[in-house]
């Protein structure tokens, strides 16, 4: 263990991140498949009315940040909303919650390798895929072992590429749009609501489904105030990177799925199979479409890959230094990183990436089915938190620089809101078991939590623990 210094016995993280790193992180740090493959998926399913679920989707995440930037700016922490709710809920929720949180990103891990191993199988037919996707999270996993800086700076470039590839296709979507380019051609989204089945083809509980499916690919928003606990000035880097979701939203995500909507019909059979950018773009004849966007995905599953690996980590480093999980995880190295941490989570997200490949599939799918409500579980966790903090810090006078708007109105709302959205992914068959196993796999961490509870101090030392309810 001569590789660990005297860090390691106080386990503290380095503030490493630069305000660009911070900067580009909270701009499209964890855009991933999601976005360039699966919202492919939502548009089949619920047409033009596609706009209404990430419109909801997109509000939903807004709402959130908000709540959380409050708590954020006034507390900044590495185990962010899980510590938040360790001090207003109950030490069972900060536990049951970090850990549903810890679990999500390291199947994310595996996730995003099978879908950089089967770009890069295509490319080189010869080598297998399952050995694609072990060597990304292998080469990824080393980035996160050296300083966070390092780390920081792969992520600023890859998040960069990922900015730069959705400008330009909304760029030249609109062109096409307009008509400024006159050898390509494009549908225009009145005439597709015209001759498709109009705007809602399918009703609107395809749009409650395709709900489901965005937030999926919008969880990780709320990540940036993990990891802006390790920069130089948490507080503002939080603020800043809160105000600006907004227009990170409605730019990466709502305005290029507005343009894929105007281009692509949404029953066109190969919309779900190659993905809604690269059918975009081959029916707009852009030339080497396929091998344009696998690019970029290639670059997008890298970067969320890596995001998965350090926001996992970090969240184990939290839960170990709240006394949640065994010590070894908040030990750090001499640059302040937590390998222990790192290497757990990375070992877990590649012995699933091999799971899915050599077991039955039926297993991995209940994996990820017991991760499938886990974003709407955290935001209703944190609107839980922000709802009784604020109670707190109003009653002890503290001064808050960053506030939740309408409070405790929308705080209100969104609580009602999730805890619709849940029912009916409950009384709707194709997402009864994800919420279902979701639910179950929660109450049997919170189980946990509650039998292996101790009595602790305050966590985070800006506010007492909250008497629970």
């Amino acid at each position: 263990m001569n590789s660990l210094s005297s860090k390691d016995s106080n386990g503290q993280l380095a503030q490493g991140f630069k305000p660009r790193h911070v900067t580009m992180l909270s701009i499209a740090g964890i855009i991933g498949a999601g976005l360039f493959v699966g919202s492919g998926h939502a548009i089949a399913a619920a047409g033009p009315a596609v706009m209404l679920a990430y419109f909801f989707s997109g509000l939903l995440v807004v709402l959130v940040m908000r709540m959380l930037g409050e708590m954020a700016v006034a507390n900044p922490d590495t185990g962010s909303f899980s510590t938040y709710a360790d001090q207003a809920i109950g030490r069972w929720a900060g536990f049951t919650i970090g850990w549903l949180y810890w679990w999500f990103w390291v199947l994310v891990i595996p996730i995003e390798a099978l879908a950089a191993g089967h770009i890069l199988n295509q490319w080189f037919p010869q080598i297998d895929a399952w050995l694609f996707a072990l060597l990304s999270i292998f080469l990824l996993v080393v980035t996160n072992l050296f300083s966070v800086s390092k780390y920081g700076e792969f992520e600023f470039w890859f998040a960069m590429a990922k900015v730069v590839a959705i400008i330009g296709f909304i760029g030249l979507g609109c062109a096409v749009l307009m008509g400024w380019i006159p050898e390509h051609e494009a549908s225009g989204l009145s005439r597709l609501m015209q001759e498709h089945g109009g705007f809602a083809p399918n009703g609107l509980s395809a749009v409650v489904g395709a709900f489901i499916t965005i937030m999926f690919s919008f969880i990780g928003t709320e990540a940036v105030t993990i990891a802006a606990a390790e920069s130089d000035n948490p507080a503002q880097n939080i603020a800043r990177a809160t105000r600006s979701v907004m227009w990170r939203i409605g730019v990466f995500y709502v305005l290029s799925i507005f343009v894929v909507i105007s281009v692509v019909p949404w029953n066109d059979p190969l919309l779900a199979s190659v993905g809604s950018y690269q059918r975009a773009l081959e029916l707009m004849n852009i030339p080497h479409a396929k091998l344009l966007v696998d690019g970029v995905v290639l670059i997008a599953v890298a970067s969320c890959m890596n995001s998965s690996i350090y926001i996992a980590s970090r969240m184990l480093y939290s839960l170990g230094k709240r006394g949640d999980a065994p010590t070894l995880m908040k030990r750090t190295s001499a640059a302040s990183v937590p390998r222990a941490a790192v290497i757990a989570s990375t070992v877990l997200g590649a012995g699933v990436t091999l799971l899915s490949y050599f077991m039955p599939a039926g297993l991995f799918q209940f994996l990820l089915a017991s991760s499938g409500a886990i974003a709407l579980l955290v935001y209703l966790v944190i609107a839980v938190s922000q709802l009784r903090m604020r109670k707190v810090m109003q009653r002890r006078k503290v001064t808050l620089t960053f506030k939740m708007w309408l409070f405790p109105w929308l705080t209100w709302l969104v609580i009602a809101f999730i805890c619709a959205a849940l029912g009916v992914m409950l009384l709707t068959p194709e997402h009864r078991l994800e919420v279902s196993s979701t639910i179950g796999l929660a109450l049997l961490i919170a189980l946990v939590g509650v039998v292996t509870a101790r009595q602790a101090a305050p966590v985070g030392g800006a506010l007492p623990v909250v008497s629970p309810p």
